[in-house]
């Protein structure tokens, strides 16, 4: 398996622009402008070198300075952070069971205890990040999230996930058509589930916050449009390379979700997917006035392939966010008309849902990736001496990168002492894909029968 380490896209090799999604994400638009961290440019040394700093890049740089405060650690960015797929979600950080391949969320409920434990400790993992960096309120808010449900089948998987989740022993509130209506002033819901466990999160700022945060100690550096192009075993330590300079390290993770494929690992085992999202321009006073209901929420759909909605009020203003369609893209990069297509449902959930912005106008657009393994299994482990992969989480990049990212860490430390370790000894490896064309064509026919089983919660 290392020999295919080297076999890289062509395009990385020729150090070409890293352009991997679409459009540029609205959370990160809406941003004052951030002066990146400087391009790797000399030949340095490290006890840990981690490839990307999205969720599981960072929260393992910070898992590694916990154990050892003195390592020396370095990050390697291809982009700039919040440019990616850790910028690009809906901004939820869920505690509880989020199956996307199930009807209503609910999994087995071993696993789903194991998983509820396992978000939990991210999320409160990333609230410490947060106080320690002195974040502002808007990058992160322990408030709860509602599933939201438009059609009938709808409000019959809120009820079944909500015995579900009564079983399991977690608080959830089911809500009738009034109390949507009095949350979003839209009539468009029949009802709702309401969860206090969830963190919304506003992702862009909250990664850059978490990055730059960790810049500034004094024993870990960031650097940005890095990208790895080759990675090496020298003697005893692992040389990464990048156009301008290299990092020589002890120890390397690999947190770069779908693209582990490009160093040569779990190759034909992942599934490479990517979602859409549209966001508004910012409301007018009198068009908040007139919408009514709450200043800020977020609903995921009651069926895992309808329509995720968000109404913000920060820094940016009031927005509203619509995130919906699927598309399976094996070789990780979505075409323009994929987003075209998105884009007019994204106009049509809008104008259903509130008919009366009907002068409201979409302002930001993007396509962001998700990595699944068919078993729902993660690539997270060592995958040769002393390198390590924190990658394909199934769903839920913000809570279970962040899991994957600290017991990535804990896995290169051997810690053994108040480690996540145990709770991942005997996973399985994610399962080999079927053969081409019957796996591109039996995922995108999934997704399209999926997307319109959702029907109105579309």
């Amino acid at each position: 398996m290392i020999a295919h380490i080297n076999e890289w896209f062509d395009w990385m090799k020729a150090g070409a622009s890293y352009h991997p999604d679409l459009g540029e994400s609205g959370w990160l638009a809406i941003l004052p402008q951030r002066k990146p961290q400087a391009e790797l440019s000399a030949d340095i040394e490290a006890d840990y070198c981690i490839i990307g700093a999205g969720f599981a890049g960072l929260a393992a740089a910070r898992r590694l300075l916990q154990i050892h405060k003195t390592a020396r650690v370095v990050i390697l960015e291809a982009a700039t952070v919040g440019s990616g797929p850790a910028g690009r979600n809906s901004g939820f950080m869920i505690d509880l069971p989020h199956v996307l391949s199930s009807s209503s969320y609910a999994g087995q409920a071993a696993s789903d205890q194991r998983d509820i434990k396992l978000n939990r400790h991210a999320i409160a993992f990333v609230r410490e990040v947060v106080d320690e960096f002195d974040m502002p309120e808007e990058a992160f808010r322990a408030e709860g999230k509602i599933n939201a449900a438009a059609s009938h089948s709808g409000v019959r998987a809120n009820q079944e996930y909500s015995e579900h989740l009564q079983k399991l022993g977690e608080l959830c509130e089911l809500l009738d058509a009034r109390a949507m209506q009095a949350i979003t002033g839209s009539s468009y819901y029949l009802g709702g589930l309401r969860t206090p466990g969830t963190a919304m999160i506003q992702p862009a700022l909250l990664v850059q916050g978490f990055a730059d945060g960790l810049a500034n100690l004094v024993n870990c550096e960031l650097f940005e449009q890095s990208a790895v192009v080759s990675i090496q075993k020298q003697s005893d330590r692992w040389k990464l390379s990048t156009a301008k300079g290299s990092v020589l390290a002890a120890k390397a993770i690999l947190a770069v979700n779908g693209f582990v494929e490009n160093f040569g690992f779990y190759r034909r085992r992942l599934m490479h997917v990517n979602l859409y999202a549209s966001m508004t321009r910012e409301l007018s006073e009198r068009e908040v006035s007139e919408l009514a209901g709450e200043d800020r929420w977020g609903f995921t759909p009651s069926d895992p392939f309808g329509t995720t909605v968000r109404k913000i009020n920060d820094s940016g203003g009031h927005r509203l966010i619509i995130r919906n369609r699927f598309s399976y893209d094996p070789g990780l990069v979505p075409r323009n008309e994929q987003l075209q297509r998105a884009a007019h449902d994204h106009d049509q959930a809008f104008h259903a849902r509130f008919p009366g912005l009907s002068a409201v106008t979409m302002q930001h657009r993007w396509s962001g990736r998700l990595c699944l393994s068919r078993n729902h299994a993660w690539a997270l482990g060592q995958v040769a001496e002393h390198l390590y992969s924190a990658c394909c989480q199934n769903g839920l990049g913000t809570t279970k990168g962040t899991v994957a990212g600290i017991i990535a860490a804990e896995m290169a430390c051997e810690q053994q002492v108040d480690s996540l370790m145990p709770e991942f000894e005997n996973d399985e490896l994610p399962q080999k894909l079927l053969p081409e064309p019957f796996m591109t064509v039996g995922a995108r026919t999934y997704l399209r029968l999926r997307e319109w089983l959702a029907g109105k919660d579309r």
